[in-house]
């Protein structure tokens, strides 16, 4: 379990991001953050795993303190929180298989790493994460090759690669196109549920967080205005999220696409399934 208490950042201008928030994220938990562009949504992610220290308040991976953390200790908890960039974070130059298994870096030493000397173990589960993300065709393929959503799977290959019990998600749609979109929101809460992950998914796109999220979280101002289901995204609330809008239409879009999405997962699962048993079929002929 996550655990956020009275967390607060203030940063060298004077701007107060996050006042005081508490949070709890259950293990298995997929939680949507969603608010105005200045609410916090990345801060409050980023603070979690310290890649912005916090001005205040406390952070906890299970037992575990992170904010008490000195530099050693923080590297090896990292290892816990797989982290999915909006811009993907990827080294251009290196292939799909290099970005990923750069996820295990954590685990191997500084000469292995060097060398790129990854044990046979990563190297068969990075190959397993791309297959299961549909990119087992393109393991040799130059970062900077690959599209916008594939690049992202690759993004959500490496933090997998992890073996996290946390997944960080900063805006993982923000730059695909909408069925691109809805496929890699699709493709993290599937991961997620296979590998019984939390996550926390700063989204921008409402109608996104309430189609895949169980839970929703509104910021506004670095505070907490919304902790409830997606159902209860009422106009109301959405207005005092984001202010005055025809928030109805955008209600009645998100009733209009649940069947669609819930029929689309259900293809998804039943191909995913068909491919493990031919690539069992494969593993055992030879």
């Amino acid at each position: 379990m996550l655990r956020l208490q009275n967390l607060e950042k203030r940063y060298r201008t004077g701007d107060l991001a996050l006042k005081g928030v508490d949070l709890e994220v259950p293990d298995g938990q997929i939680m949507a953050l969603i608010g105005p562009s200045g609410a916090g949504k990345s801060t409050l992610i980023r603070c979690t795993n310290r890649l912005v220290e916090p001005t205040g308040g406390k952070v906890w991976l299970n037992d575990m303190e992170l904010t008490g953390l000195g530099a050693g200790a923080l590297r090896r908890a990292r290892r816990s929180m797989g982290m999915i960039f909006q811009e993907y974070a990827l080294v251009e130059r290196l292939s799909v298989m290099e970005n990923v298994l750069s996820g295990r870096l954590g685990y191997v030493g500084f000469w292995r790493s060097y060398f790129r000397r990854f044990p046979q173990s990563d190297i068969d589960e990075a190959f397993r994460l791309l297959g299961r993300v549909g990119l087992d065709h393109m393991v040799d393929k130059r970062a900077d090759e690959l599209s916008g959503g594939q690049r992202q799977r690759v993004g959500i290959c490496r933090a997998l690669a992890q073996n996290p019990e946390l997944l960080l998600v900063d805006e993982p749609t923000a730059s695909l196109d909408p069925k691109t979109s809805r496929q890699i929101m699709r493709l993290i809460c599937e991961l997620c549920k296979e590998r019984k992950l939390s996550a926390i998914v700063n989204i921008h796109d409402v109608m996104l967080a309430q189609m895949f999220a169980e839970r929703i979280v509104g910021l506004k101002l670095g505070e907490i205005v919304y902790d409830g289901p997606p159902d209860g995204l009422t106009a109301e609330v959405l207005t005092e999220i984001y202010g005055e809008e025809d928030w109805e239409a955008t209600i009645r879009k998100v009733d209009d696409e649940d069947g669609e999405a819930e029929e689309s997962l259900a293809e998804s699962l039943h191909d995913d399934h068909r491919a493990v048993v031919l690539d069992r079929n494969l593993i055992i002929g030879n």
